[in-house]
């Protein structure tokens, strides 16, 4: 076994697969209600496409299936006028036998800046009171620190808990980094099972070979996850050299909602595991169901259907997700900037690297791309520096891995807004306050209040009362850059998303 172990899946497809049911069974995690949408519809998977074939979706056997993570809380409140918690009721009530999972975002949740901790564990509570036993977290420079609190928070209520190791490629990101992350978040926090985030498809078979041992290698009988996307068309292999060297989970969505910038098309996947011999529990009639489902809804609503994308090694110097890569390049067309997307990919690289290598990830790949954007419109690299690259230099994020480029750490300094102070502070606790604030507000409101400011909730509440259906996404960027251009306003903001940056002149 440990000789074909190291066998090429193409040699093994090559001598006729092997015989069904030899192998382990390996589970699957659905992405399609959270991940998949998110990276071809912009998130726009409203609840009722959903509960319509929730039913369905609960009796096909996954493992677990991914309904929240941050940015699904975002756009619900921001674009569709939905309330988030009621998908979250609703869901559950819909499909009662199904372990959903959510996703919690480091200490920002889903607002701009880290939370206080009486937010954090008021959040950790809810998800759990509102039906949610699988929560997990994730910090996009891997610092656990930035979430041991909600993931123990998460185990004492009687969750399944698990923790994410961010991947990305760069020279701080080693196996030994990610050994050492995934040692910490099992002895700080307990998890019950570790999941490697590749938000951007960068992983590749070679690094696979060595990544997946060494981390298996240390988490003991705790699964190992793999979630990934097809960005470069590598995915699928990817998965499959994954489970050969020992990973438990896989996480794919149906398609049409797969492929392209989303997670490889379970029917796919789970057809290959079978052909090398793996036991994969799932009902293929019911996936075909719910693939049909989908298709209807794309066909009526006009909404994309995934492709599957071409090779292009260009994607591991700038490692923009997908989603981003895709409105980055629609904007800048809008704006009037198309013929220098070349230009700002290539720009985007070198910034990252200026900046430590961070993950190209919610919310640092926006930090990036907007401080990129801000080099090349204006001639003067880091002239003008938005307020959240200041802070993430100041360490306002977390522990950076690497050292900033000391030239453009001064001059981030020097041009950075003068009101953020070098040294960062703890949040002050807003739950009393909210609450004295909303006294008729529920715990649910409250929660949104403190992650989305100004009227955002109220707009959201109200569209609800009158019946109205929210808005698609208005183009952010373009105003933002025409902003820029202008030069006149002493505040310019861009506000997409879970996402926030904005320039004090």
């Amino acid at each position: 076994m440990k000789n074909e172990i190291h066998k090429s899946i193409a040699s093994i497809f090559g001598e006729g697969g092997r015989p069904k049911n030899s192998q382990r069974e390996i589970k699957i995690i659905d992405t399609t209600f959270r991940d998949a949408h998110q990276s071809l519809w912009a998130t726009r998977m409203r609840t009722e496409h959903m509960l319509g074939i929730a039913e369905t979706m609960n009796s096909i056997g996954f493992h677990h299936i991914d309904m929240m993570a941050p940015i699904q809380f975002d756009v619900s409140v921001r674009y569709l006028k939905e309330d988030p918690w009621e998908r979250v009721r609703e869901l559950h009530k819909a499909a009662p036998e199904t372990n959903f999972r959510a996703l919690i975002r480091s200490k920002n949740i889903a607002a701009f800046d880290f939370l206080p901790d009486d937010v954090i564990d008021g959040w950790v509570d809810q998800l759990y009171d509102n039906g949610f036993r699988v929560i997990g977290a994730f910090d996009g420079l891997n610092d656990v620190s930035n979430i041991v609190r909600c993931l123990k928070r998460a185990k004492k209520l009687g969750a399944y808990t698990f923790g994410a190791l961010s991947f990305c490629e760069s020279p701080v990101h080693t196996d030994e980094l990610f050994v050492k992350t995934a040692i910490e978040l099992i002895d700080k926090a307990d998890v019950d099972a570790i999941m490697l985030k590749d938000a951007g498809g960068l992983l590749t078979p070679e690094r696979i070979r060595t990544l997946v041992p060494a981390i298996k290698e240390v988490i003991g009988d705790r699964p190992l996850e793999l979630h990934s996307h097809c960005l470069t068309s590598l995915c699928p292999l990817v998965y499959l050299e994954a489970v050969e060297l020992g990973c438990d989970i896989l996480h794919t969505s149906i398609a049409p909602l797969a492929n392209g910038a989303a997670q490889p098309a379970t029917q796919t996947i789970v057809k290959s595991l079978r052909e090398l011999g793996y036991v994969v529990k799932v009902d293929d009639k019911k996936i075909d169901e719910v693939s049909e489902y989908f298709k209807n809804i794309c066909e009526i609503e006009g909404k994309p259907e995934g492709k599957p994308a071409e090779y292009n090694p260009l994607h591991y110097k700038h490692q923009l997700p997908g989603g981003m890569l895709s409105n980055f390049h629609a904007q800048l067309e809008t704006a009037g900037l198309g013929d220098r997307y070349e230009e700002l990919l290539e720009e985007i690289a070198t910034v990252r690297k200026e900046l430590a290598w961070p993950i190209m990830i919610t919310p640092f790949a926006q930090f990036v791309g907007t401080q990129a954007v801000m080099n090349v419109i204006s001639g003067e690299r880091y002239g003008t520096v938005p307020n959240e690259i200041k802070k993430y230099v100041l360490g306002y994020y977390g522990r950076l891995l690497g050292p900033v480029d000391s030239e453009v750490y001064k001059k981030i300094i020097e041009n950075g807004s003068s009101e953020i102070s070098e040294k960062p502070t703890s949040p002050k606790p807003m739950m009393k306050d909210l609450a004295a604030q909303y006294p008729n507000a529920t715990k649910d409101e409250l929660l949104l209040r403190a992650m989305f400011a100004g009227n955002q909730v109220d707009g959201m509440k109200e569209a609800i009362a009158n019946g109205e259906s929210g808005e698609e996404y208005n183009g952010e960027l373009v105003s933002f850059i025409k902003g820029l251009a202008g030069g006149d306003e002493k505040q310019v903001s861009l506000s997409t998303g879970n996402f926030k940056v904005s320039i004090s002149r």
